[in-house]
């Protein structure tokens, strides 16, 4: 990684955060972007306390012109943009006859899915230029099964497996490699109101390995992903979930 630059959304916290630390740590140039500034701030003296080399930006993935900002300065900051991940997300749930469905709905599809497709466009010329461009998009369980009263989240989930797939067909004539990692239970800030009680019986119950995860190894995952040995992994959906997605009982 080292000399390549980096853009990760959604990067203060949880796995996100875990990804910018490790490209970090493993010599490349982060962009490290979320909605917080006081959180992206953090992040960013946590990556150069540790000698690395970050510079964070406050960003609304949901706001095309922010994305086309961002994306501009930051190329005109480290010269390139090599990688993307597409971390930021959201989840809502409810019944499907609920009186604000309708809007969590529009909401979650904008956040977790069409602002792939923005950060995407918006990168896609420094992706090309860069010769071996690679995009992770973080996806879930949940684009594999379902959840009962999850459904915005599921459906944007299933969208982001066939937006990687479709990309991976249209890109790979310019080297860029598109994946998706699929994340199970990780102990993240969309899982910290669920009771540790709650949690141990879940694992128990619905993943082989017995526990959840924690966002360092999925953020292992998406660096892997990136590297130059995987060169010729793309249209990939690779799980990152203690086994619960193979498991019939």
């Amino acid at each position: 990684m080292a000399g390549k630059t980096v853009l990760v959304t959604g990067a203060a916290s949880g796995m996100g955060r875990a990804t910018a630390h490790l490209f970090a740590d493993e010599g490349a140039n982060v962009a490290v972007t979320d909605l917080a500034a006081e959180r992206v701030q953090t992040v960013v003296d946590e990556i150069t306390g540790a000698g690395g080399v970050a510079r964070g930006w406050v960003l609304d993935v949901t706001d095309q012109a922010a994305v086309d900002r961002v994306v501009a300065e930051l190329v005109a900051e480290f010269g390139a943009l090599d990688i993307l991940v597409n971390n930021a997300g959201m989840v809502s749930g409810g019944p499907v006859d609920g009186p604000s469905y309708l809007v969590d709905f529009q909401r979650t599809i904008d956040v977790d899915l069409t602002a792939h497709v923005r950060t995407i466009r918006a990168a896609l010329p420094h992706l090309k230029a860069s010769g071996a461009g690679r995009i992770v998009n973080i996806a879930s369980t949940e684009g594999s099964g379902a959840t009962k009263y999850n459904s915005a989240y599921v459906a944007a989930k299933h969208g982001v497996i066939g937006l990687t797939r479709a990309l991976s067909m249209e890109l790979g004539e310019f080297g860029i490699t598109v994946n998706c990692v699929q994340p199970g239970p990780i102990r993240t800030g969309m899982t910290a109101d669920i009771p540790e009680e709650a949690k141990t019986k879940f694992a128990r119950r619905r993943v082989p390995l017995r526990r959840y995860g924690e966002p360092e190894e999925v953020a292992q995952m998406t660096l892997s992903l990136c590297l130059p040995a995987m060169s010729f992994v793309t249209g990939a959906n690779v799980p990152v979930d203690g086994g619960l997605l193979i498991q019939n009982t």
